[in-house]
């Protein structure tokens, strides 16, 4: 593993910060729907198996890296030799640019509908992607700076759900534990999406000042996403009859939308463009994640690789010109890290059991006994 020089290194606490920020994203915006059409009102009970299942794979994470050699691309090839973990290395690689994309894209996409219908995509992104570049080009402290800043500033916009308490009816969410287990599996496979970028621990870790004592933060980090997530989808079930949350793709937005100020016409407008510093700590995590990896793996300068991400970004988010591509993105994005998710973290886990036990039994067995 490359050694990090403490300069670049953050504290632990702010592994709160680059946790939450990643998970809270565009998700956040319309994700009541998506699970809404599996298990209906009762969907808020797969928002808490969803967190669960993220802190248990947060604690693998951070097993495999505290008993493995802190960095991911070297644990790759430590676990499962060159080629395979090269292997492992690329896909983690193009998950992150892949999430990049979805995230940028979809965010476009709400600008697009809400607000200016006739903006280029290829306009919007590339301020965005400029930006982006402007925070990963000076370095991981300036990522964690712009995350805590993501968390922070729009901390504030909680506030107005208690705009539309007065039209909401709980009695929706009655009765309750009235939908079949497969149903609760299903809405917690669609509800993982919104969880997503916990993963970027992989990455990161190197870049943490003692890095074991940041753990507690990750737990934390995604504590506070799992009661965000459960008040905006108890909210939006209480806001809306099924039928209408089944036909409408931005709920959050639309419940925002009854807000009135003396001051502000629209204050959905004002929301969709504050929201923008969620999205960038989103993106600038993900092409910072995707572009180390390169870097480790080629052995060449960031500067080059992350170059590379942001033109592969570029091209993509103007590919991406209709609705029924960016649904196909968002579904791609979700099956990739649910599958990532239980699959690809678990494996690391067990290989590593295997192999610290491994070692354990051999170091015994070379001792001399008495």
């Amino acid at each position: 593993m490359q050694k990090i020089k403490e300069a670049f290194l953050v504290s632990p606490f702010l592994v709160f910060f680059l946790v939450h920020s990643e998970q809270v994203g565009v998700g956040v915006l319309g994700y009541q729907r998506i699970i809404a059409k599996y298990a209906g009102y009762d969907s808020w009970i797969s928002v808490i198996i969803a967190a669960v299942l993220v802190h248990l794979l947060i604690w693998m994470i951070y097993y495999v890296l505290d008993n493995g050699d802190g960095d991911i691309v070297t644990t790759h090839k430590t676990l499962f030799g060159g080629f395979i973990g090269n292997l492992f290395n690329l896909s983690l690689l193009l998950y992150f640019l892949l999430w990049s994309i979805t995230v940028l894209r979809t965010y476009i996409e709400v600008i697009q509908v809400w607000m200016f219908p006739t903006l280029s995509t290829w306009k919007i992104a590339a301020v965005f992607l400029l930006l982006t570049y402007y925070v990963v080009s000076s370095g991981f402290r300036t990522v964690a700076g712009i995350c805590f800043l993501g968390v922070v500033i729009p901390l504030g916009l909680i506030v107005l759900l208690v705009y539309p308490l007065e039209f909401t009816h709980f009695s929706n969410l009655l009765p309750v534990f009235d939908e079949s287990m497969k149903d609760y599996l299903s809405a917690t496979k669609n509800m993982m999406l919104s969880y997503l970028g916990f993963e970027t621990l992989l990455v990161f870790y190197p870049f943490i000042k003692n890095a074991k004592r940041s753990q507690k933060f990750a737990h934390h980090a995604n504590l506070f996403t799992f009661m965000m997530y459960l008040l905006v989808t108890l909210f939006s079930f209480a806001f809306f009859s099924e039928e209408q949350l089944s036909r409408n793709i931005w709920a959050t937005l639309s419940m925002v939308k009854i807000v009135q100020v003396s001051f502000v016409e629209r204050f959905d407008f004002v929301f969709v463009s504050m929201w923008c510093l969620v999205i960038l700590p989103n993106i600038a995590l993900a092409i910072w994640c995707s572009s180390r990896v390169a870097k480790l793996m080629l052995n060449i300068r960031h500067h080059i690789t992350l170059i590379v991400m942001l033109v592969l970004v570029l091209a993509a988010c103007y590919y991406l010109d209709t609705r029924l591509k960016i649904n196909m993105l968002n579904n791609y994005t979700n099956k990739v890290g649910f599958y990532l998710a239980i699959s690809y973290i678990p494996l690391l886990f067990i290989m590593t059991f295997i192999k610290k036990h491994f070692k354990k039994n051999k170091k015994e067995q070379a001792s001399p006994t008495t």
